[in-house]
């Protein structure tokens, strides 16, 4: 508890000193916008008719915030490491707590926030969409059609988040952007959709008909998406054997290699 202490008033003090800021930045904006301040009066008002369980509500919000200064983005590492420190006790505690929290951290995964991962569903649901996208866009370039008009077809046809994009781009070609620029903000953007944007924008430049290096692009992306799920099995089997083998493998020591070293020992010591 003693080399926890420091660790917990350094983030009492960094929360103290956050807050002082943000306090300071919205009395700013107060003086500068008087609006805000009128804003904030109603919210200040509605809060404190919430009662009781607004109280609640702050609190638990306020030690998750604290809990969340203090373990970063792996809390389930610190509390091992306490918790392993605690039950160990002493000198050997803080010793063994401190490499169990260690090792938790570098092998456990660490904990996103709901942001991060609505982008990473997002990002993963683009790259899914990414092929059948691709050979629509062939399909609607290939029958003569508009970039604007191959566009907005295609994100009328095809689910979120595609759709939107697709019609943002549709939209700025429909009011008289430039194809390669229209593409390229559509790759800056939207990482995920950077193959495609980067092949609508060459085979634009070069004037080369679309289908053919669409097409290329759906099948190169199949691909690629196989591959990283043979990927991902390969490595829930790697995964599956780990917890049979720290099961196994000391059973095995004990039983089977432990009594015939200690056989074997005991023979010697006799003959000797």
């Amino acid at each position: 508890m003693a080399v926890l202490a420091p660790v917990a008033v350094a983030g009492l003090t960094g929360e103290v000193l956050v807050g002082l800021r943000r306090r300071a930045a919205r009395r700013r904006v107060e003086q500068c916008v008087p609006a805000v301040s009128a804003s904030r009066a109603s919210v200040s008002a509605v809060s404190v008719s919430a009662g009781r369980d607004g109280w609640r509500g702050r609190a638990g919000a306020t030690v998750r915030r604290w809990f969340g200064r203090l373990a970063g983005d792996r809390p389930r590492a610190v509390l091992l490491g306490v918790s392993v420190g605690v039950l160990v006790g002493g000198g050997a505690g803080v010793v063994a707590g401190v490499l169990a929290g260690s090792a938790a951290w570098r092998l456990l995964p660490r904990v996103r926030s709901p942001g991060e991962r609505r982008r990473a569903a997002e990002h993963d649901r683009l790259v899914r969409q990414l092929p059948l996208t691709a050979e629509l866009l062939a399909v609607c370039l290939e029958s003569n059609g508009s970039p604007a008009e191959a566009a907005a077809a295609v994100a009328d046809s095809v689910p979120s988040p595609m759709r939107e994009r697709l019609a943002g781009a549709a939209a700025r070609l429909a009011l008289g952007a430039g194809p390669e620029h229209c593409w390229g903000q559509l790759a800056e953007e939207c990482p995920p959709l950077a193959p495609l944007a980067r092949c609508l924008a060459r085979t634009s430049l070069s004037g080369t008909p679309p289908a053919a290096a669409l097409a290329g692009l759906a099948q190169s992306q199949r691909a690629a998406a196989a591959r990283s799920a043979h990927a991902r099995v390969r490595r829930a089997g790697v995964l599956a054997t780990a917890p049979l083998g720290l099961c196994f493998l000391p059973a095995f020591v004990l039983i089977g290699v432990v009594p015939v070293v200690t056989g074997l020992t005991a023979a010697f010591s006799q003959r000797l």
